[in-house]
Order: C-alpha cells, then structure tokens, then sequence
C-alpha cells in the first residue's frame, strides 16, 4: 500500500484491490481509517473519524485533488 502523500499525522494511501473501484484514496491517522473517493471528491467511509476530524481531513483532499488523482493512475497503470 503506497502512501501517496503524508501532511500532518495524516497518510494518505492506496490500496492494490482498489484498482477496480471509483478512484479512492484511504486516510490514516493512528488506528483510524476514512475512504475518500477523488472524483468528486467526497467521503466513502467514516470508520471511526468524527465529525470535527472529517472537517480537517476535507481540505486536504480538496486541496490535493489533482496530485492523488494522478498518483492513483500511476500507481494503477490508468
């Protein structure tokens, strides 16, 4: 599982079985896990983030849209 970028305690990664899903990108903080697909970008899956965390999370993904997009087509062949 490549991490495609890290800002903060936050990493930012793939997953291989994901090749044949709507692009997602996972996030990590600790034992915590969210799935954010990128196109558009919106929130697949909470796990255990709360809500005030899935507000600091939204603008990195927002902000980096563009560069996780194009990490995701690399690391897939896309």
């Amino acid at each position: 599982m490549p991490t495609v970028l890290t800002v903060g305690p936050y990493r930012l990664y793939c997953h291989a079985s994901d090749k044949n899903e709507f692009p997602p990108v996972h996030v990590k903080r600790d034992d915590k896990v969210a799935e954010y697909w990128l196109q558009p970008v919106g929130l697949n899956e909470a796990a255990v983030f709360g809500p005030e965390e899935i507000r600091r999370v939204q603008p990195i993904m927002d902000n980096h849209r563009e560069e996780l997009v194009e990490a995701w087509n690399e690391y897939f062949g896309d």
